[in-house]
């Protein structure tokens, strides 16, 4: 299989804008030797040609955009270090970029550089990363992303690699080259004194690989910078001299001059990132049984505390799980109010190893417990998850989709012995389980398992494989392929049809920078309050899934990833939804995940779809649509024009670089930069490259291409008043002028849009008899379609609950995910089709008026500006298609009062 990639997408296509928008006024720099260094080196470097203050007013424009706080000033990082030039302050700006785990960070990233450069010529790029597991994904989706990005980018020459000490080359090309090159290091490769590039070589010539690196002023992409905010790190990326940091995160810790943000509930209501539901497997309270749970062990203000989980007698009598917090000298049979735990006197509280150790003699470590029948549980857990997999791959097998389940454990030992406690019960359970499943019933389960810890590693950082007569060694080897390196063979059955490797298993290193669409489940068997948070596990397994073909699927029936978790439902839940508050606040997280146990159908009522007022309604909505777009060439012109004369262009700037050459003791010549001042140039005299030409293909050769007559573009010049400013930076002018036209020319195509039905329908036929989902997320509907809405958000549950009250309403039917409306901007799913009745002004019913046909979207405001661009587009689609097109009523509301 071959992974395919949508290049349209909206939120990827902002992010992206938002960082190149922060170097408007940047002109196009050209390769330039401009750095000469020993041994003849001459580094081609990136240069930043405006200053400060346009800076900050760029990163304003584009927080204001996206609806962040503007900062007062470009956020720095300063470091004292040592450079080619001899020691100085190295002081570089870092802007941050936070996407939602599974929404394609690194495939943004990527684009962005080669964007970077289409428009300003900046070519020296250093992806840092914080793991071998995070650098072999980056690197993975640099291959897979490889032809896609190549023909969007018009072949432009670009390489990347790993770096490896051992190949110092590579240092070499990425210094002198004069393509776009782009280098994945991991931090612990250069922040330490000893490490290869920042030692003095012969196989350089006598020079220093660091230096070669800093001579290109490299832009640095920090992928999960959270990783790398100590000292020791923040001066090891000082060290690379860099023009700038570009950092990406779903969880910043530190979040330096944000420039986009999309949030996990953004992610969840635009459909970008599986929905969540969640197993959970506790011990039912015992209470002959004294339960403790050590969660944390924390410092605050110089006090050492522990966070216990012990089984508490409640004032009604009964014994429910509690978290309490205690320090050195308390006695848990006062807290849990019960003399079971009269022993259990809290001695020591020990950070170093996060543990307690109590009077009697016992200790806990973070995440160990007392009292919870471990075995037990895991196998339940266990079972659990595999029977899970079997459902669902039955269900995704005629979708040619494979299904995966990640495990993640408490201890490697368990699982890598042959007689691992998880090993035994996963085998077990396997063989068990398969039984009931043809396709399962002749797999054993060593062949459909697989398992990546990362336990031993060289000073790079790279896994080591022993040789071993066993063949443990290759076995080791092949896993890390698999799960590392070919995602391609992972998600794919083999020739025979079967799965394969379906289950893998870690401790704790796919917790960043790995994740696989198609994971459906997620089993802890380890507990996580200390390990990783929530939010990291959780994102192994949110990206969208994926076919045979390599296409991913929006199905939202198929998008579900269930957490079998080894607490209970409501404690889980409550741990995920407060670390995303504390990160976004109450109103930017998505609604809590679903308890898988607690599953419901939403049923069609047959008998509804037989009344005629339903089939009116179906007969009226059903028709395709096409479109065609007008564009007022005068008024795009007009508007170009007007905006054009506004904006300021600046000449060509020259850099004027002043350098003193000296020996140093081993006879080495090297490069000591004393001064630098800019000036701009003069404006070209003769020929001048063709203006029109340039924006012609800076228009077709941007996504989506847009093809504008050369008489267009010529008036647009023509019009203008910034001829002389065309003359002096025809580059940076028609860069300026194809934003504005893209623009402007997208608000005319949706504000210009016209449908009209073709012979093609959606049929009736379509309507599923049973749709499964979640408990919580059903509400009870009386005049709907199905015997039970699904709903999203609070807001739509509040709009069914006042649609079944109101009387005038005699049907209605939230619209399936595969009924859209084809736009400029992408797909469109319309929210409710309604058929209500007339009412005179008392209330009372107008036989004699036709029942009316209603298309209505819920959105939280009337105010169709305050929507995002993209949704905002989508409604005034949704208006021409359904007003105009189908002569069906449509509006915006905000809840079911104000249908009419």
């Amino acid at each position: 299989m071959r992974f395919k990639f949508n290049a349209d997408q909206e939120f990827q296509i902002r992010a992206i804008e938002s960082v190149t928008r922060l170097l408007d006024g940047q002109p196009r720099i050209e390769p330039d030797m401009n750095f000469a260094l020993g041994a003849g080196f001459a580094a081609v470097s990136n240069r930043l040609d405006i200053n400060s203050d346009l800076l900050l007013q760029n990163l304003n424009a584009v927080q204001r955009d996206n609806n962040l706080t503007e900062d007062e000033t470009v956020a720095c990082l300063e470091e004292t270090t040592t450079t080619v030039s001899g020691t100085k302050q190295v002081i570089f700006a870092n802007f941050s970029v936070e996407m939602e785990t599974g929404t394609g960070k690194t495939y943004v990233y990527i684009r962005t550089a080669l964007e970077l450069f289409r428009r300003y010529g900046l070519r020296k790029y250093i992806v840092v990363v914080p793991s071998v597991a995070i650098r072999e994904g980056v690197l993975k989706t640099l291959q897979m992303t490889e032809s896609h990005l190549r023909s969007l980018y018009d072949n432009i020459p670009y390489r990347y690699y790993v770096y490896d000490s051992a190949n110092l080359s590579q240092v070499r090309q990425f210094a002198l080259s004069d393509s776009v090159e782009m280098m994945i290091m991991t931090i612990d490769s250069f922040n330490k004194a000893s490490n290869v590039i920042r030692l003095t070589t012969d196989r350089l010539q006598g020079e220093t690989p660091i230096h070669l690196v800093q001579a290109t002023r490299p832009i640095l992409i920090l992928d999960e910078p959270q990783n790398m905010e100590s000292e020791l790190r923040i001066k090891a990326l000082a060290a690379l001299d860099p023009l700038f940091a570009l950092r990406y995160s779903a969880t910043h810790r530190n979040p330096y001059s944000l420039v986009y943000r999309l949030t996990p509930f953004e992610a969840y209501r635009q459909g970008l990132v599986k929905r969540i539901e969640v197993a959970g497997v506790v011990k039912a309270v015992d209470a002959n049984a004294v339960f403790l749970r050590l969660d944390a062990v924390r410092t605050e203000k110089k006090t050492l505390t522990a966070r216990l989980a012990i089984h508490k007698l409640m004032k009604d009598g009964t014994i429910k799980e509690q978290t309490v917090i205690v320090k050195p000298g308390e006695e848990l049979a006062r807290k849990a109010n019960r003399p079971e735990y009269a022993p259990f006197i809290v001695e020591e509280i020990d950070a170093t190893n996060e543990r307690v150790l109590f009077a009697n003699g016992g200790e806990l470590r973070v995440g160990e417990a007392q009292g919870a029948d471990r075995e037990k549980i895991f196998e339940t857990q266990i079972r659990y998850t595999i029977e899970e997999h079997f459902r669902k791959q039955r269900q995704m097998r005629p979708r040619g989709i494979k299904v995966l389940s990640l495990f993640f454990i408490d201890r490697v030992d368990n699982y890598a012995r042959k007689d691992g406690i998880i090993r035994q019960l996963f085998d077990r359970c396997f063989n068990e389980a398969k039984v009931k499943y043809s396709d399962w019933e002749n797999i054993e389960p060593e062949t459909v398992q697989a398992a990546y810890f990362a336990q031993r590693r060289t000073k790079s950082g790279d896994i080591i494989f022993e040789d071993s007569k066993t063949g443990e060694a290759e076995k080791d080897r092949d896993a890390y392929d698999l799960i590392m390196r070919d995602k391609e063979r992972l998600l794919s059955f083999n020739d025979q049809g079967q799965p394969g490797v379906a289950f893998i298993f870690s401790h704790s290193a796919l917790r960043e920078g790995w994740d696989n669409p198609n994971v459906f489940q997620i089993c802890t068997l380890n507990q996580t309050a200390s390990e990783m948070k929530k939010r990291q596990e959780i994102g192994r397994g949110v990206r969208l899934a994926v076919d045979q073909n390599g296409e991913r699927t929006q199905d939202e029936q198929v998008n579900i990833l269930t957490v079998v978790a080894n607490e209970s439902y409501e404690h889980y839940v409550e741990r995920l939804q407060t670390e995303m508050e504390e990160e976004y606040g109450k109103d930017h997280v998505p609604p809590p995940p679903a308890d898988a146990r607690k599953r419901g159908v939403a049923r069609l009522r047959k008998a509804y779809t037989l009344k005629p007022e339903f089939k009116e309604l179906w007969d009226r909505i059903k028709h395709k649509t096409r479109y065609s777009v007008m564009i007022d060439s005068k008024k795009l012109i007009d508007e170009v024009v007007k905006d054009l004369n506004e904006v300021e262009i600046k000449p060509p700037r020259l850099v004027i670089s002043k350098a003193r050459f000296e020996v140093t003791e081993d006879d080495q010549f090297t490069a000591v930069h004393v001064a630098e001042r800019r000036a701009s140039l003069p404006a070209k005299q003769g020929i001048l490259p063709n203006l029109i030409e340039i924006m012609t293909h800076l228009l077709t050769h941007t996504t989506p291409p847009v093809y504008l007559t050369r008489l267009t573009l010529l008036s647009i010049f023509r019009g203008t008043k910034r001829k002389e400013s065309a003359l002096e930076n025809p580059y940076e002018f028609a860069t300026t002028a194809v934003r504005l036209i893209r623009s402007h020319l997208m608000d005319q195509l949706v504000d210009g849009i016209k449908y009209e039905k073709i012979n093609e329908w959606y049929e009736m036929t379509q309507l599923e008899t049973e749709i499964e989902s979640w408990s919580e997320y059903l509400v009870p509907a009386e005049r709907s379609v199905y015997d039970h809405v699904i709903f999203d958000s609070d807001r739509e549950k509040q709009f069914v609950e006042g649609l079944d009250s109101r009387d005038d309403v005699k049907l209605y039917l939230k619209l399936p995910a595969w009924f859209t409306v084809p736009t400029p901007v992408g797909e469109y799913n319309p929210d409710w089709a309604i058929v209500i009745e007339k009412r005179d002004e008392h209330g009372m019913p107008t036989p004699e008026e036709p029942l009316l046909c209603l298309v209505r979207e819920t959105k939280d405001t009337l105010n169709i500006d305050e929507l995002r661009p993209d949704e905002k587009r989508k409604v005034k689609c949704g208006k021409r298609h359904f007003s105009d097109a189908l002569q069906v009523d449509y509006k915006v509301v905000t809840n079911a009062k104000d249908l009419l």
